[in-house]
């Protein structure tokens, strides 16, 4: 057996572990959890915040799953919004209604049931059998709702773009940096409001920096964030996918 002396052992010992060091990137202190990001990790909770507004308000396009309580109504809402309009459903009290918003005209789609129950809510002045008749007429039809009807504001807002993105991106309280997650498949990085009662949300580590996911303050909701800048048609619908329902929309 050949016996090295003691200066060749510890020198290839030395090497030996380096390249473990290398292989493993276990001796500088852990593996870089920036490595392959976009570097946003790395930056201070309000740089971080800056840079994902301003990333989602250049987007052309996104969509907005989840849920939004809102004076006291919840809303289940599934929109695709771009800055021409959108498109997409709301559920609220267990009825489904479809909203579509091409530039400032405003369409409504439901079924019959929706409408009886909105008559149902209204002034009372249409005898049950015409509330009927009238559902069925407005059945999987749309109904553009009138600029000056108080419904169209109400309903207007969850299709524009803009607005919506600026009131949901809004953390209240000390914008701090949180933990290191994931949302849709991609890694992220937490920014939290007033140590998460002011709203967290989930911002990727992955190309664009767009915020994934929301936890809105205050219990109001979650939603997720997803296909940023992927375009989609709008298009008014064709007259035969349409009923006029008159100058102004049963009151909800």
């Amino acid at each position: 057996m050949t016996v090295l002396p003691l200066a060749r052992r510890r020198t290839r010992g030395i090497a030996l572990v380096g390249l473990m060091c290398v292989g493993l990137s276990a001796c500088g202190g852990g593996e870089d959890p920036d490595a392959g990001t976009n570097g946003l990790g790395k930056l201070t909770a309000p740089k971080i915040q800056s840079r994902t507004v301003k990333a989602a308000q250049g987007a052309k396009a996104v969509r907005l799953s989840g849920t939004v309580v809102s004076n006291g109504h919840s809303y289940k809402i599934d929109m695709r919004l771009k800055d021409e309009g959108g498109t997409g459903s709301v559920t609220t009290a267990g009825r489904t209604f479809q909203l579509l918003r091409v530039s400032e005209h405003l369409f409504l789609k439901a079924d019959a049931g929706f409408w009886t129950h909105q008559d149902a809510k209204g002034s009372g002045a249409t005898s049950q059998a015409g509330t009927a008749a009238a559902a069925d007429k407005l059945d999987g039809k749309y109904v553009k709702v009138p600029v000056g009807d108080p419904a169209y504001k109400r309903l207007s807002g969850f299709t524009v773009k803009g607005a919506l993105l600026d009131g949901l991106l809004t953390l209240h309280g000390k914008v701090a940096k949180g933990d290191r997650g994931s949302a849709g498949g991609l890694r992220t990085v937490e920014l939290t409001g007033d140590k998460g009662a002011g709203g967290t949300l989930d911002v990727s580590l992955e190309g664009s920096p767009y915020p994934l996911r929301l936890e809105r303050a205050g219990g109001a909701g979650t939603l997720q964030l997803s296909d940023w800048g992927k375009d989609f048609t709008l298009r008014e619908p064709a007259g035969s996918e349409t009923v006029d329902y008159g100058a102004q929309l049963p009151e909800s």
